[in-house]
């Protein structure tokens, strides 16, 4: 993927200001910030969701505003506020987003095997999603968003409210998905935790990128301990 210059305007305001950066095919790349920073609003164009104020942005070679569906098939997104049909049971509501992706009821079957090993809700897949803890939640939030194996899974704070070990759990999958060859990019203000998951991150504040690298690359250029201490420096 490749991101030059994009820019998001609302009137006079940038919340996106003319940033860019490229991820590299299965890298988990990570924008961090505060709330408000231009993360979600970045993801969202880079998902074709909203339209770009300026710049380009082009991911395996398609370009987000020329071929947008082109890209969406090359794509999937989860919305920091998604939700699932809480009157479903896990797997209806699984099995009910593979009947819409899929083109014949062979992928709908391989797409619904996929997400119900990525859950790891076992039995739980029975039960109505309204039962559901907000962790076991977005599991299966994040299973629907990879059931079709995408090229690049766009996450927008995938582990945002959810207590530690649930949020490992999403880490250790985005990971796994990562190793297997998934592309990722993602979202979050929890720098900490971007530390021990992200190949590569961008410091994201008031709409600019300022910094890219790893965290040790980062943690070494500004002497910090981590990359709080990193975006403290940077901002000073």
């Amino acid at each position: 993927m490749q991101v030059n210059n994009l820019t998001k305007k609302y009137g006079e305001l940038k919340a996106v200001d003319a940033i860019s950066f490229d991820v590299a095919p299965g890298e988990i790349f990570a924008l961090i910030g505060p709330n408000g920073a231009g993360k979600s609003t970045t993801l969202k164009m880079l998902s074709t969701i909203l339209r770009p104020t300026s710049g380009t942005a082009s991911i395996y070679g398609m370009d987000i505003e020329k071929n947008p569906e082109k890209v969406r098939k090359l794509i999937s997104y989860l919305p920091e506020e998604a939700g699932a049909y809480k009157n479903l049971s896990g797997r209806e509501y699984l099995e009910f987003m593979a009947g819409l992706y899929a083109e014949n009821s062979n992928d709908a079957k391989q797409y619904l095997e996929f997400a119900e090993n990525i859950t790891e809700l076992k039995g739980r897949l029975k039960d109505k999603v309204k039962s559901y803890s907000k962790g076991m939640a977005r599991k299966l939030l994040l299973a629907r968003t990879v059931m079709t194996k995408p090229k690049l899974a766009i996450l927008d704070e995938p582990t945002s409210g959810l207590d530690v070990v649930n949020a490992l759990e999403i880490r250790t999958t985005v990971r796994h998905l990562a190793k297997e060859g998934m592309t990722v990019l993602l979202s979050s203000h929890n720098m900490l935790e971007i530390e021990f998951l992200s190949d590569r991150v961008g410091i994201i504040y008031g709409g600019k990128l300022l910094q890219i690298g790893t965290a040790n690359e980062l943690k070494k250029k500004y002497n910090a301990k981590n990359l709080e201490e990193v975006f403290i420096n940077i901002i000073k």
